[in-house]
C-alpha cells in the first residue's frame, strides 16, 4: 500500500484534484468546500462527523462527500499508524464543471446523475461497490488524463448503480443546513467554518468581501441579527455538540477541538446557545440513545 502513498503533483490541464491528506491531530478540523470529494482511508482509524453523522472509520472505509456537507475525521489519540501518523487518506475532489447539466442529462450518464444526487446527504460505500471504486482510485494518479476520466466516470457510475450505498447525513439536516442568496454572507460564512480554530481577523473578513471594517459588522448584523463573533461562537458550539456525543473525549478536550481556548469561556458560550452546560448536554444524548 505505501507504494500509492507518494506525493501526487497535479497537472494545470487535468479537471480534478487528487491528493494525499496525511494528518496530525492539529490539522483534523471541522469544515466544508464547494468540491465534490470522495475519501478512502488508508492508516488510522477514528471517528468520521459528516453533517449530522458520527460514525468509527478505519482503514478501508469510504465515502463520497458532495458540495457544502461540513466534515471531519478525528483520528484516535493514542493510536499510532506503522508510519506514525494518526491519519492518511487518498481523496479526490471536483467541481460540477466536470459533470455539468447537459451532460447527466445523456442517458449513459443515469447512473453518474444518480451518484451526485445521493452525495448531497454523503454516502458510505461499502461491500463489492467499496472493492470496485477503492481499486480504481488506487490507479486514478497514475493515469493519463483522457484515460483517468475515463476511470473516473466509470467509478461514478459504480457508485451511482449501487444498492449498498449508505446515507449519511439525515434529511432533517438537509432541510436546516445553512443556505443563503447573498453572496458576502456565503464568504463570511466559509472563512469561519473553516477557521474557527484560528484567531479569526475581523480584517480580513473585512478584505475578503471588500468592506470596511465597520461596514461589514453593521452589514453582517443586519442579515444575520448577531455580530460575526457570535456567529463564529455558535459554529464552534455546533461542532462542540458533535464531538461531546463521544464518550472517550473529556469536556476539555471537546473544548479546545471546537477551537475555544479555555474551559471557562467554552462553558460560557456553550449554556448561552444551546441552553446547558456542557456535561448536560451529553448527558441528554446518552439518554436519547
Amino acid at each position: 500500500m505505501s507504494a500509492l502513498l507518494e506525493k501526487i503533483n497535479v497537472k494545470e490541464d487535468e479537471s480534478f484534484f487528487i491528493g494525499i491528506f496525511q494528518d496530525n491531530l492539529e490539522k483534523s478540523t471541522w469544515h466544508y468546500h464547494n468540491n465534490y470529494e470522495i475519501s478512502f482511508i488508508t492508516e488510522g482509524s477514528g471517528k468520521r462527523i459528516v453533517a449530522d453523522s458520527i460514525e468509527e472509520f478505519q482503514p478501508g472505509d469510504l465515502v463520497f462527500l458532495g458540495r457544502n456537507l461540513p466534515h471531519v475525521w478525528i483520528p484516535e489519540k493514542e493510536t499510532r499508524t506503522p508510519s506514525n501518523r494518526t491519519l492518511e487518506m487518498v481523496f479526490l475532489q471536483f467541481t460540477s464543471d466536470v459533470l455539468c447539466p447537459q451532460l447527466l442529462k445523456l442517458p449513459e450518464f443515469k447512473y453518474i446523475a444518480k451518484a451526485l444526487a445521493f452525495s448531497e446527504r454523503g454516502i458510505h460505500i461499502v461491500d463489492q461497490t467499496l472493492n470496485e471504486v477503492s481499486a480504481i482510485m488506487l490507479q486514478l494518479p497514475y493515469l493519463k488524463s483522457f484515460e483517468r476520466m475515463i476511470h473516473f466516470f466509470r467509478m461514478m457510475d459504480i457508485i451511482g448503480r449501487s444498492e449498498t450505498n449508505i446515507q449519511l447525513a439525515s434529511k432533517e439536516y438537509l432541510k436546516m443546513r445553512f443556505t443563503t442568496g447573498n453572496k458576502r454572507i456565503a464568504t463570511i460564512h466559509e472563512y469561519l467554518m473553516n477557521s474557527y480554530r484560528e484567531d479569526v481577523d475581523l480584517k480580513r473578513i473585512a478584505e475578503l468581501v471588500n468592506m470596511a471594517e465597520g461596514s461589514l459588522c453593521r452589514f453582517f448584523r443586519m442579515n444575520m441579527g448577531m455580530t460575526v463573533f457570535e456567529y463564529l461562537n455558535q459554529i464552534k458550539v455546533e461542532f462542540a455538540c458533535k464531538l461531546l456525543m463521544d464518550q472517550d473525549l473529556s469536556v476539555l478536550e471537546v473544548c479546545l477541538d471546537s477551537g475555544f481556548n479555555n474551559l471557562s469561556h467554552f462553558n460560557k458560550q456553550f449554556r448561552k446557545t444551546t441552553g446547558v452546560p456542557p456535561s448536560v448536554y451529553r448527558k441528554r444524548f446518552n439518554g436519547l440513545r
